[in-house]
């Protein structure tokens, strides 16, 4: 898996190098996991009601997603052009900065300050997909990126449950913690990342290719993965504002504290990992990319409709288990799309597809949190409170029609890449 092509066409060893990359994606989710039970929950800190800690909440999380859609295809297309290794080591850097500053905060306005640095350098994930697509075979692609949405699991498995344990002793004692952890990435990639893209294989750096609207134009002007990105679009919308209402949803409803929402996320990590690490490839190798990914996306329609429903915690983690095939959606519809890229494009790919679920950052999450603001204060048991996530199950819905749809019609090439 951990290999490269050279001009000649023949492929050469680059041992470890994906394992390498992996640790990095590990370390740098952990600290951003360490931060998710508590964000939503510090800005009641600053704000006194429900409806405006939604709103500022919302607010807060527009900006980053803003400025990581600016920001994200620049530094792809900037990975394509220097390498990836430079611009993993600058992410690491920004999202240091972010949570000291958010770790400083005494007001409101400097979580933004936050925000902004962290918008603005947040290239990880997407850089990181690049750096597996240029170290494994066209056959394993998808299980390499199931193995970048394992080690994201991972994060997220120690991540929320040590943010949250570290909340209840002090609300900005997580962002301090995911600090020293940036720190400690930076070192490790700084000295045993290597780089994955040879000089031959780099492409030139334009501002047209670095536009975020022109590289989700390109995509759009694909006619052989057209469908595909209008599916991913939606689900990541839907995924975007379940992440970005979540805390705040079960904070209302089930009076949740960041201990609680800890525990919670600590099981979706863990249902994540096992399925991208454990079960995805062989999944694959049975029924298929296709099959695969639309097993995942209705999986994920059905439980939007249950997070919604629920009226008891605990119901909550009975969902999360029932939606584990769920997991498995993105990178199969990653692993599609990038077999019908060209090598030197997957950084701009992968920039784009982020700027997709960058844009839902900018949309979802002031759109979930004016939703959970209206229905707030709601009694806990009225089905309305739950209005967020029938707004997803209706994206994912419509997902899974259009993927339906693609996959009827483009039946004859797909099975010839499964």
């Amino acid at each position: 898996m951990d290999r490269v092509e050279n001009t000649s066409g023949t492929r050469k060893s680059r041992p470890g190098s994906l394992n390498f990359i992996l640790v990095c994606i590990f370390i740098d989710m952990l600290g951003i996991g360490l931060a998710v039970p508590v964000l939503p929950i510090l800005v009641g800190e600053f704000v006194g009601t429900r409806d405006l800690q939604a709103h500022w909440y919302g607010i807060l999380a527009t900006v980053f997603g803003l400025l990581q859609f600016v920001c994200m295809p620049i530094l792809g297309a900037m990975s394509d052009k220097v390498g990836r290794r430079p611009v993993l080591l600058y992410s690491m850097t920004g999202m240091f900065f972010n949570f000291l500053a958010t770790a400083w905060a005494p007001t409101l306005a400097m979580l933004f300050v936050g925000r902004v640095i962290g918008g603005m350098s947040s290239a990880s994930v997407s850089v990181a997909s690049a750096y597996a697509s240029d170290v494994s075979t066209h056959e394993n692609r998808a299980k390499s990126f199931g193995m970048i949405g394992a080690a994201f699991g991972l994060g997220f498995i120690c991540g929320p449950m040590l943010g949250g344990l570290l909340g209840k002793i002090n609300l900005h004692l997580p962002f301090y913690v995911a600090a020293g952890l940036c720190a400690c990435n930076f070192i490790y990639g700084y000295l045993f990342v290597p780089e994955s893209l040879p000089l031959e294989k780099r492409s030139n750096f334009s501002l047209a290719k670095a536009n975020p609207f022109a590289s989700m134009k390109r995509l759009a002007q694909r006619p052989d993965i057209r469908g595909l990105i209008i599916v991913y679009a939606l689900a990541t919308f839907a995924q975007v504002m379940l992440q970005s209402t979540w805390v705040l949803y079960t904070h209302f409803r089930f009076n949740w504290g960041p201990g609680d929402n800890g525990i919670a996320l600590f099981c979706v990590g863990l249902c994540s990992a096992v399925v991208q690490a454990g079960l995805l490839g062989k999944m694959i190798k049975r029924f298929g990319e296709v099959r695969v990914s639309m097993l995942g996306l209705t999986s994920g329609a059905v439980t939007y409709v249950l997070y919604g429903l629920a009226t008891q915690g605990w119901m909550m983690y009975v969902f999360i288990l029932c939606n584990m095939f769920a997991f498995a959606a993105g990178p199969a519809l990653q692993g599609i799309v990038s077999k019908a890229t060209d090598p030197r494009e997957q950084g701009a790919l992968m920039g784009a597809l982020q700027s997709l679920s960058s844009l839902g950052m900018v949309l979802m999450p002031y759109l979930g949190a004016t939703i959970l603001g209206e229905v707030s204060h709601f009694a806990p048991s009225d089905l309305r409170v739950g209005a967020t996530f029938f707004v997803c199950a209706v994206l994912q819905t419509i997902a899974v029609v259009f993927a339906f749809h693609f996959f009827q019609t483009h039946r004859a090439a797909h099975a010839r890449t499964e």
